[in-house]
């Protein structure tokens, strides 16, 4: 038997997690200069991060000897979600907060519910520590709530919930995620996954946090690596109750969080003006692709976050005749959507180069 035969087999059965191509990557494969590749493949925010997080971060830099203090991080995220620090946890981006969430409540003997065609991390989480997963059919490309009830077995701990969805776009309407959990066993942990809210319309968009004092088995997770373009320092936050985040933060890494990461995320956080720029840009460019894929005669799912899903018929042969013209898009054949692409939403000449290649590579 050899060493890695001795390992914990539901560890040797997990996929791991494919991350979108990195343009340094593709340059090195196809010879395509760095300058000339457009990647829309990891709906990251294309205007960059937040000036005023650029400004902190660099002031940052000064402190790089002292371990963090997240003293300030969890007082500026208690204050725009109006909750005590004690309900707040923090992450190295919000898959951290996930793989937390795992640990705390799975384990073998345990289950976990989520949905097809959502996030990818819930069931590398909940099979890293050996839960068993009950995958839930989508219905329209999302959740499905009333099955996503019925799958609850006496042995699930929690419920994986993406809104809006990644990688569909998908949005469940407030009213039926509050019936769901009205009509959950209270000892089941529901993990609301709320990377892209950030993104919705004002018509559509409420609270979710005023759900936390009537359903203290509700955990929402956030991101800064979305609107706030700081994907590459790895911080999100989860807001809880004080009992579940007590737990959270009792296995959660200490110094999980780096300094720059954490000066950066305070002052993004009030950084409402570029908040405001993003969504404006992501509007625009949501309807900038949509319009080319009507005029393409593209079949896609009406989105929520900043990326479209869009059906390609042989979508690796599409992917490689993007990739041949410098444009990196998303393949979710490992989401069992094998003929679809997911595109990012750039900035107009982003989208527009994005179009045009994709118009040479249906020819």
């Amino acid at each position: 038997m050899s060493l890695c035969d001795q390992s914990l087999p539901y560890v040797r059965a997990i996929s791991p997690y494919q991350p979108g191509k990195p343009i340094t990557q593709l340059s090195r494969e196809l010879g395509i200069p760095v300058e000339r590749i457009v990647k829309l493949a990891s709906n990251e925010n294309p205007l960059g991060m937040s000036p005023k997080a650029k400004t902190a971060l660099e002031a940052a830099v000064s402190t790089l000897e002292r371990y963090p203090d997240d003293f300030e991080l969890k007082t500026a995220v208690a204050a725009h979600i109006g909750f005590g620090r004690e309900s707040i946890v923090l992450g190295n981006g919000s898959n951290d907060l996930l793989d937390i969430a795992a640990r705390v409540f799975l384990a073998p003997g345990r289950s976990s519910v989520f949905s097809q065609h959502a996030f990818a991390v819930y069931p590398l989480a909940s099979l890293s520590v050996g839960a068993e997963l009950i995958a839930v059919p989508a219905r329209d490309f999302g959740h499905d709530l009333t099955a996503m009830r019925a799958a609850v077995r006496s042995d699930t701990r929690l419920v994986w919930i993406a809104n809006p969805n990644n990688p569909t776009g998908t949005f469940l309407t407030y009213p039926q995620i509050e019936a769901f959990l009205r009509a959950l066993p209270t000892d089941v942990v529901v993990v609301l996954d709320e990377a892209y809210n950030d993104y919705l319309p004002p018509d559509v968009n409420g609270d979710s946090k005023d759900w936390l004092g009537e359903f203290p088995n509700l955990v929402i997770t956030r991101t800064f690596s979305k609107i706030y373009g700081l994907a590459g320092l790895r911080v999100g936050y989860a807001v809880t109750s004080p009992g579940i985040a007590d737990l959270m933060n009792r296995v959660r890494q200490p110094f999980n969080c780096n300094n720059l990461a954490l000066a950066a995320a305070s002052a993004a956080l009030g950084d409402h003006e570029f908040v405001a720029r993003s969504q404006r840009m992501n509007r625009a460019g949501m309807e900038q692709l949509v319009d080319g894929f009507r005029r393409l005669d593209f079949d896609f799912i009406p989105s929520y976050g900043n990326f479209v899903t869009f059906r390609a018929g042989d979508a690796a042969a599409v992917n490689d005749k993007l990739l041949r013209q410098g444009v990196i898009v998303r393949p979710i054949a490992g989401y069992g959507m094998p003929e679809w692409l997911r595109v990012t939403i750039g900035v107009e000449t982003e989208n527009r180069r994005f179009l045009q290649a994709l118009e040479t590579a249906r020819g």
